[in-house]
């Protein structure tokens, strides 16, 4: 992975912020500078488990997952697509050793901002407060969906559940073994389960 000069072309995550909380000129400034773009190959692994992830990258175009292996079998444990933030919560909030995996399941490309960088906005600009409120909210909407569907007993409901929280799309275009694991069922029961559907 190779990180990009901050030229103009890279403003994506400018925006985005900008959508959720209007950002004075100076912070806009600061991101300006301070931010990196990368792109990642279909299957590359991103973060490892046992490393500490110091980047928060938003996915301009692709898909990611974070997968954890027990008994030699990848759990994984969540996925995400264009316009959404991603790390290592522990390696970037705590700068702990990340307990699982990040790998692109697409060709995926991304802007990030660096640890140091994100608590420099935290502390010196309020805008980047508000912004960071806002994604604690819909981080824990998302874990809140996250728990919810895990405590669903029926693979059926699971899967109807996914579909109904998420957009259609994004279902179809997850590779079926990883959408399987993060539904915990078998990949024969969720090829069985779409087909029921369609």
């Amino acid at each position: 992975m190779q990180a990009k000069p901050n030229l103009e072309k890279n403003l994506f995550i400018v925006f985005y912020l900008n959508s959720i909380f209007p950002l004075g000129p100076k912070l806009k400034s600061y991101l300006i500078e301070n931010i990196k773009s990368c792109s990642f190959q279909k299957n590359e692994i991103i973060s490892k488990e046992g490393e500490i992830c110091n980047r928060l990258y938003l996915i301009k175009k692709g898909m990611v997952r974070g997968y954890y292996v027990s008994d030699g079998e990848e759990i994984t444990t969540w996925i995400d697509t264009e316009n959404e933030l991603f790390t290592s919560i522990t390696g970037f909030f705590r700068n702990k050793k990340s307990m699982e995996n990040i790998q692109a399941l697409e060709d995926t490309h991304c802007d990030y901002l660096e640890y140091e960088d994100y608590k420099y906005c935290l502390n010196n600009f309020p805008e980047m407060r508000q912004i960071n409120r806002i994604f604690l909210e819909e981080y824990y909407i998302l874990a809140e969906h996250r728990v919810y569907l895990a405590r669903i007993p029926n693979a059926r409901k699971r899967l109807n559940y996914f579909i109904e929280t998420c957009k259609p799309q994004i279902a179809k275009r997850i590779p079926k073994k990883y959408l399987a694991s993060f539904l915990a069922m078998r990949p024969e029961t969720l090829s069985r389960l779409l087909k029921e559907i369609k």
